[in-house]
């Protein structure tokens, strides 16, 4: 289930928002990537709990497993705490700019000279030892 997000005060020529989530220790340090998406509208300030699961509000790019929604935390049960960064990127492209299916890499290169501003988040997730 995705996290209900929120932001506000986006910089006055913002056209769109990009939002990229991952771990950087996932798939045994190489990373993962667990939502990219984009051609999220100015006007949007919140995304609702579930939303980014049920693909609703953006176009999806390609995260770690394949799909063009969210996919939640899944470390290995063992004792180690997994962050998720959570990085909003605020864009001057309007929000029909990029087709579906971009790659996170992709969609970074496409961004180049249009990024006007980000925030981020980090967030720890820990999966229960197998007992």
């Amino acid at each position: 289930m995705s996290p209900l997000l929120e932001w506000q005060n986006a910089p006055v020529n913002t056209k769109s928002f990009a939002l990229i989530i991952q771990d950087p220790q996932g798939k045994n340090g190489l990373g993962a990537t667990h939502l990219v998406a984009y051609g999220i509208p100015a006007t949007t300030q919140r995304l609702e709990r579930t939303a980014l699961s049920n693909g609703k509000g953006f176009v999806g790019g390609v995260n770690s497993k394949g799909s063009e929604a969210y996919v939640g935390p899944c470390p290995p049960p063992t004792r180690d705490l997994h962050y998720y960064t959570f990085t909003l990127i605020a864009t001057d492209l309007p929000a029909n700019a990029f087709p579906a299916g971009l790659l996170r890499e992709e969609l970074l290169h496409r961004l180049e000279g249009h990024a006007l501003a980000s925030a981020g988040m980090v967030a720890g997730y820990q999966a229960k030892a197998a007992q």
